[in-house]
Formats: structure tokens, sequence, C-alpha cells
């Protein structure tokens, strides 16, 4: 099975681009290429030293090492004061791929299921247009990121010393969007992905023989009351025109039980909480603590969680959006310039600690429909679209040549 740029899609980006050139065969190239070899995590040095090795050629000045694997390049032109960030995303998932395409993962459980590769590949082609025309004013800084999967490559980056070494006025950074029409983008001011946190319940009680359940204190009885009184905190506490997701994600097994007869001393619980809104994500936390604490003491057992913020929402910040919304435009025309995104989009980003740091936008770039393109990130049949390719790349280009005006 292969998937070649359509003749229909590469005319329609042709006219759409004709002051950029964007050498989309040669990117095409390098973005299955970094396909095929996936890197996961911080362990992204094959693909941080092509990004190095390819920025050093086109003139930028590369520092690499940044939060471990980060890659920043840098190009400053004439005397104006403006300082641009665009971030790209370059770890893979552990995923065994099943897409059969000829440049498929060559590392077995391995698997670029999210589209940073065409992330890095769109970044890598603004870069070499922008290096080769020169046509703005300012510093251009060109963020590639390691390990966003698991939410820890910004804050790396960022802790590393990232803003201070190489300042910026506003950060962007973009995805690909399965579902979404290719040529269209969607750019939507505010909460944009949800946050993401864990917290871990153990439910202390006092075991016993399970024909006299009488003489024990039950954590198996307190940790279902416990789960299903969750479910109110979304449904009761939660307005319904905003946004937050409560799940239990696994009950690990019962410690001090091991078959049927027992009531075990203890019960865990594992919990995913997300919301798109600070206020949401504090009423969330607020509401699973008392509900444990109280639930627990219902009971006669003790309770205890261990709450991890992981990654607030990604919100984008007004003047940063529109600004962005009018170069979408300008690429595509305004009809294919969504302003929110689509329902159930709940994911998380760690992009947010960058926008936590300074004003930005986080854009969203149409993947295709059908059964090719709308395939979901993070299964093990997706692929990124090449077709869009030249397109982010020139959503990029016009950024940086509207935002460091010459």
């Amino acid at each position: 099975m292969t998937r070649e740029l359509s003749l229909q899609t590469t005319k329609l980006l042709s006219r759409l681009l004709p002051p950029i050139e964007i050498d989309t065969e040669a990117f095409v190239d390098i973005r299955r290429r970094i396909h095929a070899e996936p890197e996961l995590g911080f362990e992204v040095s094959a693909t941080s030293e092509l990004v190095a090795r390819l920025l050093r050629e086109w003139g930028y000045e590369v520092h690499t090492g940044i939060g471990r694997t980060g890659v920043v390049g840098q190009l400053r032109l004439g005397s104006g004061t403006r300082r641009l960030g665009i971030r790209a995303d370059m770890d893979a998932l552990p995923i065994v791929e099943a897409t059969g395409l000829p440049y498929a993962s060559r590392q077995h459980g391995r698997m670029h299921a999210c589209g940073h590769d065409g992330h890095t590949a769109i970044l890598l082609a603004a870069a070499k247009a922008l290096a080769k025309s020169r046509d703005f004013d300012g510093t251009l800084n060109l963020i590639f990121q390691p390990d966003e999967e698991n939410l820890c490559g910004a804050r790396a980056m960022i802790a590393d010393g990232l803003f201070e070494r190489f300042p910026c006025d506003a950060v962007y950074a973009l995805h690909n969007a399965p579902g979404v029409p290719a040529g269209s983008f969607i750019v939507q001011a505010g909460p944009v992905t949800l946050s993401s946190d864990v917290a871990d319940v153990t439910i202390q009680g006092k075991g016993g023989h399970g024909a006299m359940p009488h003489r024990a204190q039950d954590p198996v009885v307190a940790a279902a009351a416990t789960v299903t009184a969750l479910q109110s905190v979304v449904a009761r506490n939660v307005a319904p025109d905003d946004t937050a997701v409560l799940s239990g994600g696994f009950i690990p097994g019962v410690r001090g039980g091991a078959t049927h007869n027992v009531i075990p001393q203890s019960v865990a619980l594992g919990l995913n909480v997300r919301a798109a809104r600070p206020e949401t994500r504090a009423l969330v936390e607020s509401r699973i603590r008392e509900i444990v604490a109280l639930t627990a003491q219902a009971h006669g057992v003790e309770a205890s969680i261990d709450y991890r913020p992981l990654v607030p929402p990604v919100v984008n910040t007004e003047a940063e959006s529109r600004l962005m919304t009018e170069v979408c435009a300008a690429l595509v025309g305004a009809d294919k310039v969504a302003a929110t995104v689509p329902r159930g989009f709940a994911g998380s980003e760690d992009f947010a600690w960058m926008l936590a740091e300074l004003p930005g936008c986080y854009v969203l770039l149409g993947n295709g429909e059908g059964e090719f393109g709308g395939c979901m990130v993070h299964n093990p049949g997706y692929d990124f679209n090449d077709e869009v390719l030249p397109l982010g790349a020139a959503c990029w280009v016009r950024l940086a040549q509207t935002y460091l005006v010459v």
C-alpha cells in the first residue's frame, strides 16, 4: 500500500503557495525517513541530530541538548527587535505499527502514531524556505522538542533555560487533526486542549473472613461506593457549557486478599482527570478529595490520595489567535478556518507549559477525512497526511513574515 500526493491536492496547494518555495518531495522524504526510525520520549538523538545538521546547513545558529535532547535553531535578520518562537515535537509512541506502508516503522513496538514526524518535517521545510528568502526582520527561534507524549519535554526545555537563552515575545505550535478536511485549519482562542492529572487513591480497611464481614472493615465496598460517587463530579458540579473528564483508569488489584472468601486490607484506585479551564481543574480536584475522604468515613475505613498534576490546559491568547487566523485565512480563505475545535477533542498537550510562560497559539491543521486522513492519532493504522505538509510549512513561513515585519 502506498500513499502518494494526489495530483488534485498538489495543484491546489501550488495555487495557494505561489510566493513560497516549499520543496515538497524532499520534505516528504525526510518525514518518511523519520517515520521509519521512530524514537521515544527523550531518546530522540537520531532525530535531533538530523534536525541540527539540516538547520546548520541552512545557516541557523544551532543549540542542542536543551532539555536533554531538544534543539533550537535561531536565525536573526535585520535590526528588528521582535522575537518569534515556533515549536515542533519529535517523539513517537510505544505502539506496534499496522499500516503496511513501505516506510513503516523499522523499530518494533515504536511508531509515529501522532504525526510528530510530520510536525518536524513541516517546521524544517519552513526553516529552509525562510533561510532562503530571508524576508523577515527580527529573531526566529525554531524549537524542536522531545517527549511530548509523556508531557515532559516542554517543561524540561523550559527548566533548562529555553526562554532565558532564546527569549520570545510569542510562541506557536501546530498539530494535525484527523477527520478535519485537508486544506483547512482550526484556530480557537481560549482553551483548546484539556489539562491532565492523575490520582492514586488507597482505601485502607481491616481484612477478614468473607463469611464474617461484620468483623472486618471492607475496603472493597468503600472503593465501589467511591467510584460511583465520583461520577457525580462532572455530572453535577461542572457547568454544562464547561468541559471536564473524570475516569477510573484502573483498580490494580486488592492487596492482602487473593481468594474469594478473603476481605482484603486495602484497595487502590487509579484516576485520570481532565479539564478545560484552570478553575474547573481546581474544582474537580477539590470534589475528588472531599468524596474520597467522606465516602471512606461513611464506610468506616481510611483513605489517602496521591494527586499529581501533569499538565495544564492549552489556552490560546486572543491577539496571537487573531493573528494566526489572519495568516491561515490568507492561505486557504476565511471559509476554511474554523474558530472552534471539534466536539470531543479532549486530549492534552505539554505545549501548555510554553503558553503558561508566553502568549501564543496552538493551531490545528486538517489531516483529511475518510479511512486514511480520518484515522485517529494513537492508532496503529494512523499515518500523517503528506498532502498537507507544504500547507503547514507555508503557515509557518507566513507567520514569520507577518510577525517579524520587514
